[in-house]
């Protein structure tokens, strides 16, 4: 479909409000989901509470599932304000500033989220394409795991540029980091300045070096709080961090509220072009060593999608580490997805 046709046929005129884009109109209230299991209904449930869009479309294989979330989640409209939800196909959301793709199989309890990579690259191989031939010129937010990859799967299969695809990363992981550290030492989880890097996964790291609350470094706001014993508190704290999502795995079978309000976050940082810095995935060129690689580092996050890296400080042992959670994510890569 041409961009002429897109613009005769669009179904909501008066929510059009958005840049162009290679002579593309690009609807900066509409978002779109790809993929309405656990977390992608979730994600547009709490995209339908934020306040961002006006115009939220469902699209997935199965369409009686994505038109019966559509009516669900139209159903809180009138306490959050006027929003429309509604089933969706490929040529109804080109328009969308984000489509947030979420589709991918289940993590299973006892399943690392590198098992499912085979998977779900054959999954992204239904879904990319149809997005290449549109030509789509918004921004494509990957959520779905393993993210990293899935995000180098994204890039290589649609064409876009590489600023304007982006995985969730560990935004997740840092928000429970941050609650962790938070609980810890009693005291606002929103004043807890700290990053995990690398893999969304078993690999990902605690950037240790660069944490601080409110400007004042970790160690020392843990003795203010009679905390000393910090490299076992650490370690303690990293492990629940890294093992919480199998927990949750375990007692419910899935995770998605987390998540779902990452989704938030991110497309607030496109949408308002907050520039804020978060950890999501992207592609590297040598930073810290590691090259052609989707990995989750923070960035600065806008309009445009990820304007620049962020440099941190990084001990040695925390470097080391980044490059052996690199090397991981290579080798699975290199094995999953073609040249």
């Amino acid at each position: 479909m041409t961009c002429m046709e897109k613009e005769q046929n669009r179904r909501m005129p008066e929510n059009r409000t958005g840049t162009v884009r290679n002579g593309c109109p690009i609807n900066h209230r509409k978002v779109a989901v790809i993929g309405c299991g656990f977390v992608g209904s979730s994600s547009a449930f709490a995209l339908m509470q934020s306040g961002l869009f006006s115009e939220i479309a469902l699209l997935d294989v199965d369409r009686e599932r994505a038109e019966g979330e559509a009516l669900d989640i139209s159903h809180g409209v009138p306490f959050v304000g006027n929003v429309r939800v509604y089933a969706a196909d490929y040529d109804d959301i080109m328009d969308s500033a984000i489509l947030v793709i979420t589709a991918g199989a289940a993590q299973k309890p006892g399943e690392t989220r590198l098992d499912l990579v085979h998977k779900n690259v054959a999954i992204f191989g239904s879904i990319l394409p149809e997005i290449a031939k549109r030509d789509y010129q918004g921004i494509l937010l990957i959520v779905s795991n393993p993210v990293d990859i899935l995000t180098l799967a994204a890039w290589k299969m649609s064409g876009l540029p590489e600023n304007r695809v982006i995985g969730s990363g560990t935004v997740l992981d840092t928000a429970r980091l941050k609650m962790e550290l938070g609980q810890h030492l009693s005291v606002d989880s929103r004043s807890v300045h700290t990053f995990i890097i690398g893999e969304h996964g078993d690999s990902e790291i605690v950037a240790w070096s660069a944490a601080n609350v409110s400007g004042v470094p970790l160690n020392r706001f843990c003795e203010m709080r009679g905390y000393y014993h910090h490299e076992e508190a650490m370690r303690e704290i990293a492990e629940r961090v890294k093992n919480s999502a199998y927990e949750i795995i375990r007692k419910k079978h899935a995770t998605y509220y987390g998540i779902a309000m990452s989704v938030v976050r991110i497309c607030r940082a496109i949408v308002m072009n907050e520039r804020s810095i978060l950890p999501v995935s992207s592609m590297m060129h040598g930073e810290y060593g590691v090259e052609n690689l989707a990995l989750s580092m923070p960035a600065i996050v806008g309009a445009n999608g990820v304007e620049s890296k962020v440099p941190i400080v990084l001990s040695h042992a925390e470097e080391e580490k980044l490059k052996l959670s690199a090397d991981t994510l290579k080798k699975m890569a290199k094995s999953a997805l073609p040249e």
